[in-house]
């Protein structure tokens, strides 16, 4: 049985009553606040694994309380709510989100956001090799493997892909991955993002065009995720 607790701050008793049968029936701890100032409260004096958060609490903003969370709480955070113009996500996930789903949403598809962020904080912080699938990554070398066969990759798309792998699971928005690779003065380069990423999916994915590894967040950013979600 999966032991984490995920802390729950949402204000709708339906939705928080829904959230713990699904959490509980998979076998996460879980506990519930109803306001921003109840869920800091709870989140300070016993910190969880991770944290699902609304962003219409009816004491303050959700946007306020994830950036007062992310002073101090480093562990996942999953943006849970109604809004769903592209602003609102690109803001939640520029002050520190983790991930974002709009409601309604699919049990099987927050489980999976959750196991994804999750395992953010189970790997071991000495791993220098990661795989996924028939992907493995030597963070030590900056060497890429694909099915044994060692994938060339330029310096750009190497950084580029690592920074992805490393927040496996995670939207990266386009500002927040070209202020990273280039820097500040890109971040109204798209074009950067949109020709690299193809050159990557080319030389990673079977069918480019249908990407399985390196996902698009229509209007938002990119997230790399396993296949076994």
């Amino acid at each position: 049985m999966n032991k984490s607790e995920i802390l729950i701050i949402d204000d709708e008793p339906q939705m928080r009553k829904l959230l713990e049968i699904t959490l509980q029936s998979n076998g996460y701890l879980s506990k519930t606040a109803a306001s921003a100032k109840e869920g800091l409260i709870m989140a300070e004096n016993h910190p969880p694994e991770l944290i699902l958060l609304d962003l219409g609490l009816p004491d303050e903003s959700g946007h306020n309380v994830l950036q007062k969370l992310r002073q101090w709480y480093t562990n996942p955070i999953i943006i849970l709510s109604v809004q769903k113009n592209e602003s609102d996500i690109i803001k939640a996930l520029d002050n520190g989100a983790n991930d974002y789903l709009s409601k309604p949403f699919r049990t099987g598809e927050l489980l999976a956001r959750i196991r994804s962020a999750l395992r953010t904080i189970n790997t071991d912080e000495g791993e220098t090799t990661i795989s996924f699938g028939d992907l493995s990554v030597d963070l030590s070398t900056r060497s890429v493997w694909k099915n044994d066969q060692l994938l060339k990759l330029t310096a750009t798309e190497y950084n580029l892909l690592a920074l992805l792998i490393r927040n496996e699971g995670k939207v990266l928005t386009h500002q927040y991955l070209l202020r990273a690779i280039w820097g500040p003065g890109y971040i109204n380069q798209s074009q950067y993002l949109r020709v690299f990423i193809a050159q990557i999916r080319k030389k990673i994915e079977e069918d480019p065009n249908r990407p399985l590894y390196l996902l698009t967040e229509a209007g938002v950013g990119y997230r790399f995720i396993s296949t076994s979600n």
